[in-house]
């Protein structure tokens, strides 16, 4: 399963804390981890500085407390913890699903169980409440989507439309039609 990973499992990059400007970016590789940095001062001594650069690997990182803690101060024992954890191979293999295979694993659950999804992070948030999900939800629950029906859920949007119940649909596509109606009665007089 961890082949399937890319190179990159993970990249941030932060500022160290005030006092200093010092700029920093933590890479965790497949093999390793890369802490790079740069010094940002108006200092004469630090004129000079060049970044740098430190590679560890996964079993070094876990016992070197030192780096340990210089990561947890730039980037928060958040971050830190969730390298510690992707250097014990405890990896997140459901946040790296590409989207249109987790569009797909979505179809399979009930809304009760998107909505927890949700609330998972950010990405899933996004997921959850795509088009292209509620799309998939709406067609599958219809008997039929009508063309009418379709332009009217791209224009409100999926969600929206699948919870919009059945009279309110029917008032809406009636007031589609009649807009639409308009628009080409328009078009027609400036043709």
């Amino acid at each position: 399963m961890a082949a399937l990973l890319p190179e990159i499992l993970f990249e941030c990059h932060g500022q160290a804390p005030a006092p200093s400007k010092d700029f920093y970016q933590l890479m965790v590789s497949r093999s390793e981890i890369i802490l790079r940095w740069w010094k940002i001062s108006l200092r004469s001594e630090f004129r000079e500085a060049r970044p740098g650069e430190l590679k560890e690997s996964y079993e070094d990182f876990v016992d070197d407390s030192t780096l340990q803690v210089q990561v947890g101060i730039v980037f928060g024992q958040k971050i830190l913890s969730y390298v510690i954890n992707l250097c014990r191979g405890q990896y997140d293999f459901l946040e790296r699903l590409s989207e249109p295979l987790i569009l797909y694993i979505l179809t399979f659950l009930d809304l009760e169980d998107i909505t927890q999804l949700s609330q998972v992070s950010h990405r899933f948030q996004k997921i959850c409440n795509s088009d292209k999900l509620w799309e998939h939800i709406v067609e599958r629950s219809c008997d039929s989507v009508t063309p009418e029906m379709r332009s009217l859920a791209q224009d409100i949007g999926w969600k929206q439309f699948f919870y919009t119940n059945k009279l309110q649909l029917q008032l809406q596509l009636r007031r589609w039609r009649k807009k639409q109606e308009k628009s080409s009665d328009i078009f027609e007089m400036t043709s």
